[in-house]
């Protein structure tokens, strides 16, 4: 495996003279192909700051982050739109789907943005929903549609350009338990048959086991990492459970 994200000494400052807040304190990490990483923490931790400087919503302070070797940090606003669009793919808690298109129309519309030929797009679009069981769903509109149908979705969406990493935020939030089990062994698919590199957020102990590792972040600093290995995921479950109450934060309970 390669190298696919590093992150070297990002810190991210907020406000100005003293009224200044730091949300994270030179953080470094790397993610290699193909890996699935969670990144858990109190409320506060700086685990959101995190993913939106790494999806290039924000920009840090200081430190370089490197997705595929090119240092996202420097790059123009111009250019950042295009890495975003082609490179990235984003799974947020409130699916962001149009109401007014189509399950079908909501997936290939990246797709649809880069100008690609109608014939790619009918074969991707075909490869990733039929990967993701949702063929038999794409002439509804999202409102048709179980949460946990929409948030199927919106992975087929992410999925669909074939980006190098894929962030996702929270993407469990709204779901109740059996969608959220669902949804994760969506996100198991997604990375083990599929390739993709994930890189998720969630406060939830139950998602965080799917992970191959978890990041735990406390007042904007790694303050430890789990690796699965060959543990199962309920052994990895009660490790992140004990992990969250040494580090005095709290995981929801599933």
């Amino acid at each position: 495996m390669s190298k696919l994200l590093e992150i070297k000494h990002v810190t991210k400052y907020y406000g100005n003279g003293d009224a200044v807040s730091k949300a994270l304190c030179g953080v470094s990490f790397t993610m290699e192909q193909g890996e699935f990483t969670a990144i858990m923490g109190a409320s506060g931790s700086g685990k959101s700051t995190l993913l939106k400087v790494i999806a290039t919503i924000d920009r840090p302070s200081s430190g370089s982050i490197l997705l595929e070797g090119r240092d996202v940090a420097e790059m123009r606003e111009q250019e950042l739109a295009a890495f975003r669009r082609d490179r990235l793919g984003f799974i947020f808690q409130e699916y962001n789907l149009l109401d007014t298109l189509t399950v079908e129309e909501n997936i290939v519309l990246p797709l649809n943005l880069q100008k690609r030929p109608v014939r790619e797009t009918k074969e991707r679009l075909g490869e990733v929903t039929a990967s993701l069981e949702i063929s038999d769903q794409l002439a509804k509109f999202p409102r048709q549609l179980s949460g946990g149908q929409r948030q199927r979705a919106a992975c087929a969406r992410a999925l669909i350009t074939k980006p190098a990493l894929i962030l996702a935020d929270e993407p469990t939030g709204a779901l109740d338990s059996a969608n959220t089990k669902g949804l994760m062994q969506t996100f198991t698919v997604m990375n083990e048959r599929l390739g993709s590199t994930i890189l998720m957020v969630t406060h939830d102990a139950m998602v965080g086991s799917y992970a191959s590792r978890v990041l735990f972040l406390k007042d904007g600093q790694i303050w430890n990492e789990l690796h699965r290995g060959d543990r199962g995921r309920q052994e990895m479950y009660h490790e992140i459970l004990n992990t969250m109450t040494a580090l005095g934060g709290e995981a929801d309970v599933r």
